[in-house]
């Protein structure tokens, strides 16, 4: 039997979706759906600070609106901490340690054990609780993992082939917070595992984490996604990420078609003037049918949006 081919949207209900979460979800949904398998939706809700429950119901009308339509029930990480919880204290805690260490303490080691001059070395965690003993139910306690200190590559359908060694370039990354926050790189980790993802397509800001998130899926004997995609992002006028942190503008679903034919432009795919005044669903089949990596390829950029 053939696998299953399984790609997925996750995102984060901090704010509406903009532009470039939604080249994101349009590049997932007629990537996977051009290979003939499903498209899932996760929210990745865990950042209960941020996230809330009516932008999550304003996502799922944005894609309902435009035609994204998602297959099987759309998964909530918020729904899930135990799931988390268990993975970390079993199969996570020959690896994982509690800490204490506050930012003050943290910035005052630094200053006291500065870089050499001209070593463009990534800020990590100096482990300083490494060898305390800590109990794990302390309120003030965060946990951290540590990363396998190993050389690793994986292929990008888009950027080519990437090395990472996660150890040197995240250090021991707090995988829960002292506010019992499960943090981004372990949840959307072990959930891609459980989901049985296959193809990722996500954009290439999270490409850092992804030699991580690997190593987290075999520290958990979960599968590994087997196709990796990071897209090139879109940026403002100030050359920044187009992104909520930055306050990028709510897409607005009034003119679906006017919507889906920007994102697929900026996305380099094959579009033709007829598509303004098509239904979603027609410029959603001509996108599957004709989808194409190459204008995607080795970028870094997709446009600046004014």
């Amino acid at each position: 039997m053939t696998a299953a081919l399984i790609g997925r949207f996750a995102p984060s209900p901090t704010h509406h979706l903009h532009l470039g979460s939604l080249t994101t979800a349009v590049a997932s949904f007629c990537h996977i759906k051009s290979l003939g398998g499903k498209w899932l939706l996760r929210i990745e809700d865990v950042d209960f600070e941020r996230c809330k429950p009516e932008y999550a119901d304003s996502i799922l009308h944005d894609l309902d609106t435009l035609g994204l339509h998602w297959d099987d029930e759309a998964v909530y990480q918020s729904k899930r901490v135990a799931i988390y919880d268990e993975f970390l204290h079993e199969q996570l805690s020959p690896v994982s340690y509690a800490c204490h260490c506050s930012r003050k303490q943290l910035d005052a080691h630094r200053l006291a054990h500065p870089v050499p001059h001209g070593l463009n070395t990534p800020i990590v965690y100096p482990r300083l609780c490494l060898h305390k003993h800590h109990d794990w139910r302390h309120p003030d306690s965060k946990i951290r993992l540590q990363l396998p200190d190993v050389l690793t590559a994986f292929v990008d359908g888009l950027q080519g082939v990437i090395w990472d060694n996660p150890a040197t370039s995240l250090g021991d990354v707090v995988v829960k917070r002292q506010n019992q926050m499960i943090n981004y790189i372990l949840a959307c980790a072990i959930d891609d595992g459980l989901q049985g993802i296959t193809h990722i397509m996500r954009g290439l800001d999270i490409m850092p984490m992804t030699v991580a998130q690997i190593d987290i899926l075999k520290l958990c004997h979960l599968p590994v996604p087997s196709h990796f995609y990071h897209l090139p992002l879109l940026y403002n006028q100030d050359g920044q990420k187009l992104s909520k942190q930055n306050l990028a503008t709510p897409i607005d679903t009034a003119q679906p078609a006017k919507l889906l034919y920007q994102a697929l432009t900026l996305l380099g795919q094959d579009t033709t003037p007829e598509m303004l005044s098509a239904t979603p669903s027609e410029i959603l089949a001509h996108a599957i049918k004709h989808w194409d990596h190459a204008p995607l390829a080795h970028k870094q950029q997709l446009a600046v949006i004014k």
